[in-house]
């Protein structure tokens, strides 16, 4: 039987025209990088982005509204290290319970997407 193997990319909204705010935060202080868009999406607008396998993908929406609660989690090697960067952008992020195996925070884009922070703990 076919079966999901994998997670390909996640989409994340920005306002229409705001490319250069997110290439801004997910390229230089998330540290993630730019994919180029095949030329029949680009068109579109929007960026993508990537960090190994996982990718975002940033698309314009007009009518935008951020995604308060719906986000990506993405995984970071060492959670307070990581946020001591990101604190030197000017980005706070604070923890957030954490739940077995993990600790979390949560950090939100320029535009006010959540953006969960996970850092897997050895077992």
């Amino acid at each position: 039987m076919a079966k999901i193997i994998g997670l390909d990319h996640v989409q994340v909204a920005i306002p229409v025209g705001a490319e250069d705010a997110a290439r801004e935060f997910y390229g230089n202080v998330l540290g993630m990088q730019e994919l180029q868009k095949p030329a029949n999406l680009a068109v579109r607008g929007g960026c993508w982005f990537a960090s190994g396998n996982q990718q975002i993908h940033i698309g314009g929406e007009s009518n935008f509204l951020p995604a308060r609660k719906a986000h990506p989690a993405l995984l970071v090697d060492d959670l307070a290290g990581y946020l001591a960067q990101l604190k030197q952008h000017g980005l706070d992020g604070g923890f957030d319970e954490p739940v077995p195996g993990a600790l979390r925070a949560t950090i939100f884009d320029p535009f006010g997407n959540r953006i969960e922070l996970v850092q897997r703990l050895a077992r």
